[in-house]
C-alpha cells in the first residue's frame, strides 16, 4: 500500500541534477506523523517544489539557448519547476483539504517534459489505500 507524503518528502526529476525535497505548508490543517500531510495541489513551483539543481531538458528554453550558443553542445541551466498540473493519481480515498491525498507512487510532470517523483515520502508509518 502506498505512503502518505508529507513535509520534507524527498524528490527527484527525470531531467534534474539533484534531489529536492517538498514543501508542505501548514494550510491543509492535517498532520502526518509530527509534519503537515500533502494532498495533490500541493504542485506550485517555487513554493511547494523547489529546483533539482541544474535541468538538462532541451525543451526548457533557457537550456536550449545555452545549448544552441554552445554550438549544439547540451549545456543544463539552473532548474526552475514549472508544474502547472497538480500530482497524478493521489489517493481519492483519502480527502485532505477536500482533495485527494498525495502518495509516494504520485507523479508531477514538468512543462518541459521532466517527470517529478518520490524516493522518500516523508512518513514510514502512515498508509493510504
Amino acid at each position: 500500500m502506498p505512503q502518505q507524503v508529507s513535509m520534507g518528502a524527498m524528490m527527484t526529476c527525470s531531467f534534474g541534477m539533484a534531489p529536492s525535497s517538498l514543501v508542505v505548508l501548514p494550510k491543509n490543517k492535517v498532520l502526518a506523523e509530527g509534519p503537515p500531510a500533502a494532498n495533490i495541489m500541493d504542485h506550485i513551483p517555487m513554493v511547494n517544489i523547489m529546483p533539482f539543481g541544474m535541468c538538462q531538458s532541451p525543451a526548457n528554453p533557457a537550456v536550449a539557448a545555452a545549448t544552441a550558443a554552445a554550438l549544439g553542445v547540451l549545456t543544463p541551466m539552473p532548474c526552475v519547476p514549472a508544474t502547472s498540473a497538480p500530482w497524478m493519481p493521489g489517493a481519492p480515498t483519502v480527502l485532505i483539504a477536500n482533495m485527494p491525498a498525495l502518495d509516494n507512487v504520485s507523479k508531477c510532470l514538468c512543462n518541459w517534459g521532466g517527470v517529478i517523483s518520490f524516493t522518500n515520502a516523508g512518513t514510514t508509518k502512515t498508509m493510504v489505500p
